[in-house]
């Protein structure tokens, strides 16, 4: 049977619409409470699932947060216990190295200091009083003459000898001051480097200042680490996005810096190895050996930097006895500074590839003029090229020291981003969430659409009973309010 056949009821297509339009609203409204129930059952369902995953999304954001909470606390606690051991050990060497003879420096300042205050009150003592004879000789000398020629002429010697002795005692003196003063004259080149010293040490105290200065601010930062406060791990975030950052530009750096060393040696590894067959994803086995060379150098430079103490990637590295990491680290380096030659060396060969082929295409093209005059500055490109060949090496070397701020802010990095995606999916379920009860709320609007006119049968025929029994109604009312008020009052 067609669908038409079963359409036809009557021979009128609208009657036949009307007649099925009842009889399927008969039915729906039959089945009305049971498919109620099913589509709140179902939106319901939909509903509590989408809130409960909103609650877990929550609740794993939060417990992700405290995680990496604690892994940034752990980060910047080692951070600046590193960051206050550096400062402990500067000053730890500028006491040993300045300041260890500090009190034999002292003892001499003091020495000299005495030496010289001694001899400036030698230099300004006054002029020695005259002896006691002198008095008696003056009074001898006021006798009055009364014009005998042996008085005076007793007198006159007697003035004449206290003269001479005056003239001769003044003149030691002069010579007595002169000698002191030469003495300090000869002390002023020692007085100015004792104060040239002294200010040294001045210089080194104010330092030392500073730098317990530095210590105090970064133990207040280490104490609130310790603490956990908010401060210090917005600090320490904020922190770790922008190493993440810069760290990420200077990597991206690198990998051209060994982008330019790879192309620099690329050609001459395809005549020593050849380049003609293809081994990994397609690559040339000269590509590979240029990358294998260029990745020894990093590898080299990382455990350079690692003996050195300057990242801390390979605990076990820092962990060895100073003799041993002193040995890797003149290891390593050999290592490198070989790596380095030989890259030297496929810059050189790679420039005189580059000048036979020239030369082989000029002969080809018939051309013998342009080939020497390009040869005569050929060499300045060869040293150019050796040069980048063997500096790039050593520039890959400190690629260790972005690395390392890198690896460690990717963590908090990482967390923060995880977290925010969390938390969306957290808000979008609770929004499909709401989206489903509302959604379950209008199709029970489009169903009771569907049935409208027995529910409006219905509703018309308890009005009418309404109207029929209006006092019963009431006093139901009543009564049921009556209840109602009760059970809220108890």
């Amino acid at each position: 049977m067609s669908f038409s056949e079963v359409y036809m009821i009557v021979d009128s297509p609208f009657m036949s619409g009307v007649i099925w339009f009842i009889i399927l609203a008969s039915f729906l409204y039959m089945g009305r409470n049971s498919a109620h129930g099913a589509i709140k059952s179902f939106t319901r369902m939909l509903h509590n699932g989408m809130r409960l995953l909103s609650f877990s999304l929550e609740k794993v954001a939060q417990r992700l947060s405290l995680r990496n909470k604690e892994v940034l606390l752990a980060a910047g606690r080692e951070e600046y216990e590193r960051k206050i051991e550096r400062q402990f050990e500067r000053i730890s060497a500028t006491v040993n190295k300045e300041l260890a003879e500090t009190p034999s420096l002292h003892r001499k300042l003091f020495e000299e200091i005495t030496k010289i205050e001694e001899a400036y009150k030698d230099s300004t003592e006054v002029p020695p009083s005259p002896p006691g004879w002198v008095d008696a000789v003056d009074a001898v000398a006021k006798i009055p003459a009364k014009g005998d020629p042996v008085v005076v002429d007793i007198l006159e010697d007697i003035h004449e000898s206290l003269v001479n002795a005056h003239k001769t005692a003044i003149e030691e003196y002069r010579e007595s001051r002169k000698e002191k003063h030469g003495i300090l004259k000869e002390m002023m080149p020692s007085w100015r480097k004792l104060k040239q010293v002294v200010e040294e040490s001045d210089t080194n105290v104010t330092s030392l200042m500073e730098r317990a200065k530095v210590v105090d601010r970064y133990m207040e930062d280490y104490n609130e680490v310790l603490n956990g406060t908010e401060r210090a791990a917005r600090m320490l975030s904020s922190s770790s996005l922008v190493q993440f950052f810069v760290a990420g530009l200077v990597l991206v750096i690198a990998v051209g810096v060994g982008a330019v060393n790879f192309q620099l040696i690329e050609r001459p590894m395809s005549e020593m190895v050849g380049g003609g067959r293809a081994l990994l994803w397609g690559y040339q086995t000269s590509e590979i050996a240029a990358m294998v060379i260029i990745l020894a150098e990093i590898t080299m430079g990382l455990f350079l930097m690692e003996s050195l103490r300057i990242t801390r990637l390979f605990p076990v590295i820092g962990a060895m006895k100073d003799n041993m990491r002193i040995r890797m680290i003149w290891v390593t380096f050999i290592f490198l500074l070989s790596l380095a030659t030989i890259e030297a060396g496929l810059a050189y060969m790679r420039e005189l590839l580059m000048a036979d082929e020239l030369a082989t295409n000029a002969q080809l093209r018939g051309e013998s003029g342009a080939g020497m005059m390009q040869n005569d500055f050929a060499w300045m490109t060869m040293v150019a090229q050796m040069g980048m060949g063997f500096i790039l090496p050593f520039v890959l070397t400190f690629v260790a020291i972005p690395l390392e701020n890198f690896v460690a802010s990717a963590r908090t990095v990482i967390g923060v981003a995880a977290i925010n995606i969390i938390r969306a999916l957290s808000f979008v379920s609770r929004m499909l969430g709401n989206v489903f009860h509302h959604l379950g709320m209008m199709m029970l609007y489009a169903y009771d659409l569907l049935v409208f006119l027995p529910l409006w049968v219905e509703y018309k025929i308890k009005n009418k009973k309404d109207e029929d029994f209006p006092t019963l109604i009431t006093g139901d009312r009543k009564k049921s309010g009556r209840r109602e008020l009760m059970k809220e009052a108890s």
